[in-house]
Formats: C-alpha cells, sequence, structure tokens
C-alpha cells in the first residue's frame, strides 16, 4: 500500500492510521478490494464533504479490520470494515453537531448512505447503498441508539 495523495486534500494513510490499532498490535491494512474502494469512493467523496465545509476535515476512524472493528466494539457490519466509512471532525467549521446539520441541509448535492452525529464526531458513508439517511446516536448503558434526524 503506497501512501500517495488520493484527493487534493487527503492521503491513503488518514483513512487507514490508527492509533488503536498501533496499540494493540493489529495490521490494518486494507486489501487490494477494500484500497480500491477508499481510493474510488470514499476518499473523493470525502473530498466533496471538505469542499463543502470548505475548512480542514480531521479524519478521526476510517477503514477497520475486522480485529479492529471488533476491539472499539464497532456494528459486526460496519461500512469502515469495507472501506465506506469514516468518522470525522472539522473543528474550524464548528461543532460536530453543526457539521452534521450543514449536511443534512445539502442532501440534494451530497448522495451519502448515513450521516451520523454522534456527539464528539461525524459518520458518514457512502456505498453501493444511497439512502441519505439522517440519524443521532443516543449512547447509554454501554449501547447506542438511534434516532431519525439531527436532534439534541
Amino acid at each position: 500500500m503506497s501512501d500517495d495523495r488520493v484527493t487534493k486534500n487527503f492521503t491513503l494513510s488518514e483513512f487507514v492510521e490508527s492509533d488503536t490499532a498501533t496499540r494493540l498490535g493489529i495490521d490494518n491494512t486494507p486489501p487490494p478490494e477494500v484500497e480500491h474502494t477508499l481510493r474510488n469512493v470514499l476518499i473523493p467523496a470525502m473530498q466533496t464533504v471538505r469542499d463543502m465545509l470548505g475548512v480542514p476535515v480531521v479524519i478521526t476512524s476510517g477503514y477497520r479490520c475486522q480485529d479492529l472493528n471488533a476491539a472499539v466494539h464497532g456494528s459486526p457490519n460496519s461500512d469502515h470494515m469495507t472501506g465506506h466509512a469514516c468518522d470525522f471532525r472539522a473543528r474550524v467549521f464548528g461543532s460536530p453537531k453543526q457539521v452534521a446539520q450543514f449536511l443534512a441541509a445539502r442532501i440534494k448535492f451530497l448522495k451519502f448512505d448515513q450521516l451520523i452525529w454522534e456527539g464528539t464526531w461525524v459518520h458518514i458513508s457512502f456505498g453501493t447503498r444511497l439512502r441519505n439517511e439522517v440519524l443521532t446516536a443516543h449512547f447509554n448503558g454501554g449501547g447506542v441508539r438511534y434516532t431519525q434526524g439531527i436532534d439534541a
């Protein structure tokens, strides 16, 4: 896997590196089909997000191999494992809620599967399904519950 620039503002490593994987000794190198998805689906879509926001975007979680996904208690069918999803922040733009609200309001121009305000970050996925689903995650008692829209 080479770490070349994929788009104007993103490199492949931003979507693969993981402090958790490093700490736990997990090899998070994507297989060729996932690297292809990262380069041709997720990273170009995130360049569109970055261009819409007009500020730097920091990827906090991109691709996750099965072991890493289990270590972070990700959904067993997470789009992170196929290279279709990432979590991010854009602090210069505003809070994660403000970012999610801004992107949700541009649903006609940004085709995504899910956009989820997850408290301290935003989750977005692009893939074979393009449901344009906008959700809020509510964390309680070790579980998570989702509601429609971006709510308090």
